[in-house]
């Protein structure tokens, strides 16, 4: 008798649990979906609060708003028409930027990511985490630096050809973001993932090391690539600072630095900077939905390795 009562009661008991135990998870699920929820507003609430001031033509800029008192795209159509600054000439600039530096930095980085992961040579380990340390330093550190050493190289200096100063200034605004010590860890991360033993197999019949990369390491490695590829894409889009700096002729800044120049020196059409700012996002925003499936991969693939 005793056993057969006893049974039962264990059996509600575990059920019991079990369903205490959901409850639990499901709470928890409940309250981590809430807080990202109120972390995802507060982040997209100032992009949010950008577009409603953008379609806005009268009203306060600075105060909070949901919806625009008055809808209007008409700061939209001054931006587009170049009325201004020369908003396609400004593209095309970011473009020219765009192409230049990813291919030179993601170029750099998969050729010095390739030894530094696969090539056995004293101090490969203590090269690697020196360069790891330059990290802690923040950008404006090497303004300074980078400033003189782009003079001294002479890119900034007028020739009797229009067409070679002006790709001297796009190589000025590229050259100190080309060597991206993120994209080094990251490709070399990758490469540590690569069997050694498809890079023997390789040399044993005669393969190069430049055709090991070519062949072997770049194939296996293009999610990263992809990735490291959209992080610069990101980068150079948004050059702001140095691009100021580098560039005195304004016919060649890119899009984000050029649209300060909605900025008067007595008045300023907000409104018209905002949405500068709408259509600057737009091309980050388009980059990344192709790419997020490669983005995500190529940066866990990263972090494994």
């Amino acid at each position: 008798m005793p056993e057969v009562t006893t049974r039962p009661m264990t059996q509600e008991v575990a059920a019991e649990l079990k369903v205490r135990r959901k409850q639990r998870e499901r709470m928890r699920n409940v309250l981590a979906y809430a807080v990202l929820i109120v972390i995802a507003l507060i982040m997209l609430y100032p992009f949010y609060w950008t577009v409603v001031t953008s379609l806005e033509s009268t009203g306060g800029i600075y105060q909070p708003k949901w919806w625009p008192s008055d809808f209007s795209l008409r700061n939209y159509a001054e931006v587009w028409r170049g009325t201004t600054v020369p908003f396609w000439r400004l593209i095309v600039n970011s473009l020219i930027i765009c192409t230049l530096g990813v291919f030179f930095s993601v170029t750099l980085a998969t050729l010095a990511a390739y030894p530094l992961a696969k090539m056995k040579f004293p101090g490969r380990d203590l090269i690697f985490y020196a360069i790891l340390m330059l990290m802690v330093l923040p950008n404006e550190a090497g303004l300074i630096v980078n400033y003189i050493t782009t003079i001294k190289l002479g890119l900034l200096s007028q020739t009797d050809f229009p067409v070679l100063d002006m790709a001297k200034q796009y190589l000025a605004v590229v050259l100190p973001g080309m060597a991206s010590i993120v994209g080094l860890f990251l490709l070399r991360q990758a490469y540590l993932g690569v069997p050694l033993e498809l890079l023997e197999a390789a040399r044993i019949d005669g393969a190069s090391e430049l055709t090991i990369w070519r062949r072997i390491m770049l194939p296996l490695a293009l999610p990263t690539i992809v990735a490291f590829s959209i992080l610069e894409f990101v980068a150079y889009w948004n050059s702001f600072l140095w691009a100021r700096i580098m560039l005195p002729d304004k016919e060649l800044l890119p899009l984000s630095a050029g649209l300060l120049e909605l900025s008067g020196t007595f008045s300023t059409n907000s409104r018209a900077v905002m949405a500068g700012a709408v259509i600057t996002i737009i091309p980050i925003l388009i980059v990344f939905a192709f790419g997020q499936k490669y983005f995500m991969k190529g940066l866990e693939g990263a972090v494994k390795g």
